[in-house]
C-alpha cells in the first residue's frame, strides 16, 4: 500500500519538510465530542489559522510541521508551522495563541517563538 494512500497529503508533507518554520508553538487537537476533528492531523495538513474566535472567520493559511498524525484530543509540543504569507506568520506570532479553522475550531496553538 503507497504511503500516499495512507495519507492524502504525503506529497504535501514532502515538500514541507524543507521549509524553516516561520514559529513554534504547542499544538492541540480539540476532541472529536468537543467540535475537533475525525480524524487524524495528518503530516501535510493544513488549514486556516486565525487570531480570535470571531465570525466571518479571517484568516491565513497554515500548515503544522508534523513528523506523525496527530490524534484529536491530543498536544503536541514543539510544532513548527509554515504559513503562505508573511503576513500570516507575524499576526500568529503576535496573537501568541490562535485557533485552527476546518469549517469549525479544530484546535489551537499557543507560540512559544
Amino acid at each position: 500500500m503507497s504511503s500516499s494512500f495512507l495519507n492524502p497529503y504525503a506529497s504535501r508533507a514532502e515538500s514541507l519538510r524543507s521549509k524553516r518554520p516561520d514559529l513554534i508553538g504547542s499544538l492541540l487537537l480539540y476532541v472529536r465530542d468537543k467540535g475537533g476533528r475525525n480524524f487524524p492531523a495528518f503530516p501535510g495538513w493544513g488549514c486556516p489559522c486565525v487570531v480570535d474566535r470571531t465570525e466571518p472567520v479571517v484568516g491565513f493559511d497554515g500548515w503544522p510541521l508534523l513528523d506523525d498524525p496527530l490524534e484529536p484530543g491530543k498536544v503536541r509540543e514543539g510544532v513548527g508551522f509554515v504559513f503562505l504569507s508573511k503576513e500570516g506568520a507575524v499576526a500568529m506570532r503576535s496573537a501568541e495563541r490562535f485557533y485552527l479553522w476546518e469549517g469549525r475550531y479544530v484546535g489551537e496553538v499557543t507560540v512559544s517563538k
